[in-house]
């Protein structure tokens, strides 16, 4: 099983393919690394034991445009070594071009616009109409909000630009995968420093377990 690194190394380094087992069957997901913990929870809770994830930096959230290149490097470098590959990442802002690269390179993708749709169910996301004006958390997200949120937008140095940063926002939606108490009261706190009116939603793996349980 491979090993987690904490969530600041899954933020600048992402997480290597420790497994270089070959054979029939064998699968690599190539994924985020916001969403490592989740994959690796869902790999050990169905012994999905032929599959082997890498995950690239999870700070690539905030520059979707490095996406599309590094999803391509990765697939080039591991495609020899294993019968199949799965991208786990969504467009995450990359306006088509991801899938399309996925396409070219023969290699699948999830499906959905980002990972707060498909963690909630793309179908059950659609449905909403009122999300234009939410800023969405997840559990990882809640964890690195200062890293990810508060620092990039410079609101750790001019906290006055938070109400232009963030005027047209109306809610802070929490999508929890796990429920904890101490992530709740942290992303209720975010909420409060955002100014925003605070939603939780335990929304669980949501068709994250279902794509990767499609490619078992």
């Amino acid at each position: 099983m491979t090993a987690l690194p904490d969530d600041q190394t899954l933020t600048e380094d992402g997480l290597s393919a420790t497994d270089n087992e070959t054979g029939t069957g064998r699968i690599l997901l190539i994924a985020c690394g916001a969403l490592a913990r989740e994959i690796l929870a869902l790999i050990k809770a169905n012994d999905w034991s032929h599959m082997t994830l890498t995950c690239l930096p999870a700070k690539y959230h905030l520059y979707p445009d490095k996406i599309v290149d590094a999803v391509r490097d990765a697939v080039e470098k591991h495609q020899a070594q294993y019968e199949k590959i799965f991208i786990v990442y969504a467009d995450c802002g990359t306006g088509g071009l991801l899938q399309a690269e996925c396409d070219r390179l023969g290699v699948e993708m999830i499906a959905g616009p980002h990972c707060y749709s498909f963690f909630e169910g793309n179908d059950t996301f659609a449905e909403h109409d009122d999300e234009i004006t939410a800023f969405y958390l997840t559990d990882f997200l809640v964890k690195q909000f200062d890293a990810f949120i508060w620092k990039p937008m410079g609101l750790d140095r001019h906290p006055e630009l938070r109400d232009m940063l963030f005027g047209n926002y109306t809610k802070l939606v929490y999508q929890a995968q796990i429920k904890d108490a101490a992530l709740e009261t942290k992303a209720r706190a975010c909420a409060e420093r955002l100014g925003l009116a605070y939603e939780y939603r335990f929304t669980g793996y949501g068709d994250l377990e279902s794509a990767l349980a499609a490619q078992s």
